[in-house]
């Protein structure tokens, strides 16, 4: 017992800084940094503009997917950012503009080359921004599938 208590002190003494040891945090993520030329739209220019839809186009740059999980403003057309060039003889120029995604990027890119190609885009919103700074986005729920109408062929005359 003697033998084995100072092996047993020895032992702690070495275990003991590798136990304290915790491993290493992840590194951070860098924070998103916006830098369009398109400006980027919060929450009080938004609700502004969302006061009279009629005269703004919400062009939405997110996928199906993105904006049924996540939500969307109520006046939108989606165009999702790939295809946008394509699709610029269908963007009225008449009407400003402000392009939306998640936290702003697309949307930035989207405004910058919409403003290169003469439209008037007054600003970039991310949607999940928007609504962390408390405004409400419109959730979108698919219907449930209509049952499929039973149909029955007409009796054929009797002769």
């Amino acid at each position: 017992m003697r033998k084995i208590l100072p092996l047993l002190l020895l032992s702690a003494t070495f275990a003991a800084p590798a136990l304290a040891q915790t491993p290493a945090a992840a590194p951070a993520r860098a924070a998103f940094v916006y830098n369009y030329k398109t400006p980027e739209l919060h929450r009080a220019a938004i609700d502004g503009l969302l006061a009279d839809p009629s005269h703004v186009l919400f062009i939405d740059l997110r996928r199906p997917d993105e904006i049924s999980k996540i939500g969307t403003f109520p006046v939108y057309l989606n165009v999702q950012i790939d295809e946008l060039e394509k699709n610029l003889a269908f963007i009225p120029k008449d009407r400003p503009i402000v392009t939306v995604s998640n936290h702003a990027g697309r949307a930035g890119k989207a405004g910058d080359l919409l403003s290169e190609k003469g439209f008037k885009v007054v600003g970039a919103v991310g949607s999940q921004v928007y609504e962390q700074e408390g405004g409400t986005i419109v959730k979108i729920v698919a219907p449930p599938p209509r049952e499929a109408a039973v149909q029955t062929a007409p009796a054929a005359p009797k002769p």
